[in-house]
């Protein structure tokens, strides 16, 4: 099993330098999403004061020709703190920042989907839109080998993993339970974790979120993820299908209900919202991944708990759809509906707003509308 050499550093004489006193200045780690709109990048200031919100925090900057966001020749970006979260890595009082990217000229970088978002949720802000995101991942060696697989081979074929208990069904559940804690420490909205289908395979669940803060949980939850991995010097994928062949993929499925849906015959809102939902299709399928739908080609292929890529299906308690509406929803009349397009790699901010335009904007065509 390959881990990182800075695995095998000593945390415990780590230990002793974390514990010295820090006076009273606070770190503060700056995240971002860089060129690939996928990857996450990080560093780290000091601050004379510990903050108390995000706007309390100064602007920032960094080299944008260094993360596929700029030109050596104009390369500086502009870090503008966002969110803000505790750190579960330094400990209090020390805090994370989630950042918004801007371009030399104070436009957004392309990569940068939160500002749009942001926009489109303030203009349904009254419908007090929820969602709740479902996301898979999978745990690797740093040689890309599933972790806890044969070196030479494959476990044996799905079937005991998802939700398995035991060194047999269940690989790298430390990475699993580290994550949960701290992501609960940060305030991330993590509402659970299960192992998936596949082994090493898991998934964790953040939400009820409403609006932007959906987007703003989900990049933390991933950053943790990330940094956790790191410590354990494994790596953390949410490639939507690691393993080609008779294996499952990774997606990230998402939940989504306004006020209308979740009050008594709400179930006529949730209908009407998957009917827009099959006259847009391509469209969703464009920012349900990073690729415009490249990535997810590999997974949704109605195979593996998935639907077909090319077709439109919304069914009650049917995994192989679209669209699922929860067969408690259909029995009440109310409540949610599931899109399981969304690959594990998507950009949280890009669905929640592909879903707000054409379900609530009621917005029609490939292209989404200039407001």
């Amino acid at each position: 099993m390959a881990t990182s050499s800075s695995a095998t550093l000593s945390k415990t004489v780590k230990q002793q330098y974390m514990e010295l006193p820090q006076g009273d200045k606070v770190q503060a780690m700056y995240i971002w999403i860089d060129g690939t709109g996928e990857g996450l990048r990080c560093k780290t200031r000091t601050l004379d004061f510990e903050p108390k919100s995000f706007e309390d925090l100064p602007e920032w900057n960094f080299d944008g020709s260094s993360t596929s966001q700029a030109e050596g020749s104009n390369s500086d970006m502009c870090l503008m703190p966002a969110a803000m979260f505790r750190d579960p890595f330094r400990k209090d009082p020390n805090k994370l920042v989630l950042c918004d990217v801007l371009k030399y000229n104070r436009k957004p970088a392309e990569t940068n989907l939160r500002i749009t978002c942001k926009k489109i949720m303030e203009m349904v802000e009254d419908q007090i839109p929820w969602f709740g995101m479902e996301q898979e991942y999978t745990i690797l060696g740093t040689d890309g080998h599933p972790f806890g697989w044969p070196s030479n081979g494959f476990p044996g074929p799905q079937g005991p993993y998802y939700c398995g208990v035991g060194a047999d069904k269940a690989y790298g559940r430390d990475v699993v339970e580290a994550h949960y804690r701290a992501c609960l420490y940060a305030g991330v909205d993590i509402c659970g974790t299960n192992a998936e289908v596949m082994p090493a395979q898991w998934e964790f669940q953040v939400g009820p979120c409403e609006g932007i803060n959906m987007g703003d949980h989900l990049w933390v939850a991933r950053f943790i993820l990330h940094r956790v991995c790191e410590d354990f010097g494994v790596v953390a994928s949410f490639d939507p299908k690691p393993i080609p062949g008779n294996w499952n993929g990774a997606g990230c499925h998402t939940n989504f209900s306004t006020k209308e849906m979740r009050e008594e015959g709400g179930l006529k809102a949730i209908e009407e919202s998957i009917e827009k939902l099959g006259k847009r299709h391509s469209y969703h399928i464009r920012a349900y991944d990073p690729k415009g739908g490249l990535d997810n080609a590999r997974r949704l292929t109605g195979h593996h708990e998935t639907s077909n890529i090319h077709e439109f299906s919304a069914g009650v308690a049917n995994r192989g759809a679209s669209i699922r509406i929860p067969r408690m929803v259909g029995q009440e009349k109310k409540g949610y509906f599931e899109d399981r397009r969304p690959s594990a790699n998507c950009d949280p901010y890009g669905v929640t707003e592909a879903l707000i335009r054409t379900c609530l904007l009621s917005e029609e065509g490939d292209e989404p509308a200039e407001y």
